[in-house]
Parts: structure tokens; sequence; C-alpha cells
């Protein structure tokens, strides 16, 4: 057993040497929303990603540029590395948009994203918590590539941006540019 620090606090992860390749940890999460969930973390953070999968964001820069009204990920942040909320827009007290890279609100509730069938129980704050995840290195093929799928439906919408819009103007459509950081599409270039 052995320890790795994630967030402000040490949390106790096995680990295990596999055949002399990357050592792979579990993850143990206690939340608001998970207690006692565990995951394996069997691919290097922020590499090995599914060829279809080319994000423009990572989760760090999402929470930087400022996603979800600031609210996501706030009562779990000792699941991910601390230099992750450094400089992340986050909101102290209830939902806040202006915390938004766009300062608009372009968010389903989470009731209608479960009305939707959108959640998996492995995930309960959905696509982006599933997202942070996968880029530490956790993999489920079957929700990966469920997830990877909803992710490219979100193409969509850059084309709409593209055909309605000039070139990088924040001005023009901005909750649908929002929602695309959201999908860690990078936006602000289209």
């Amino acid at each position: 057993m052995g320890g790795i620090r994630f967030g402000s606090e040490r949390r106790n992860l096995a680990i295990e040497l596999t055949g002399g390749r990357m050592r792979r940890r579990i993850v143990i999460v206690s939340d608001k929303m998970q207690r006692g969930y565990r995951y394996v973390l069997s691919a290097p953070a922020g590499r090995d990603f599914d060829p279809q999968f080319r994000p423009d964001l990572t989760p760090k820069q999402m929470l930087e540029l400022g996603v979800f009204c600031g609210k996501y990920l706030t009562d779990c942040r000792d699941e991910f590395p601390a230099s992750w909320f450094a400089r992340a827009k986050l909101s102290p007290s209830g939902r806040d948009c202006l915390c938004n890279y766009f300062g608009v609100d372009a968010s389903q509730s989470l009731s209608e994203w479960r009305r939707k069938g959108w959640m998996h129980p492995n995930d309960p704050r959905g696509w982006f918590q599933w997202y942070c995840r996968y880029y530490l290195g956790r993999r489920l093929p079957e929700e990966d590539t469920r997830q990877i799928g909803r992710w490219k439906a979100m193409r969509r919408h850059v084309s709409q941006i593209r055909k309605h819009c000039e070139l990088c103007d924040p001005t023009c459509r901005p909750r649908q540019r929002q929602a695309l950081l959201h999908w860690a599409y990078d936006s602000r270039r289209i």
C-alpha cells in the first residue's frame, strides 16, 4: 500500500506493479455523491486516449477558463490534482454563471441529465467527471465509447458557429460557445 497526494489531503491508494509497465493505482472516492467507489488508473495521465477522442482542452484548462457556473467538482477536489484548482474559476457559494468564460448559463440541471439517461452510475456528475477520470487514466471501454460518441456529437455546434459567426467573435452565440467549452472544445478559436 502506498499513498498519493491528490488535493489537499493524503489519499490512500493501492499501488501495484504490472509486469514492469506503468504503475496501476486504485483511487477510492468518498464525496457527497459517491462513497467507497473505486477505480483503476491504467493509462498515463493525459495520454493514450482513444484515437477518435482529441479534446482541445484539459480538465485543468476548462476549470481555469470557467465552466459549469463555477460549481463543478467543488466538493470532491481531493480526488483530482490540486494544480487543477489553483487558478480555477469556482463559486464559493451557489452557481454563479458569471464564472463561466462567456458569462452565460449553458447547462441543464442534473435532474434533467438523469431524466435523459445521460448519467452512468460510475460518474454521477456526468460527462465532465467521466472526462476528468479518463484524463487521469481510468479506462472503462464500454462507457468510454459512449461518452466519446456524445463528445463527437457536439461537433455539430462547432459547424453552426462557423456557419453563422465571424471568426473568433465571442459575442456571437455565447451560449453555444460556452456549451462547447463544457465539452472540451476550445470555442474561443472558432
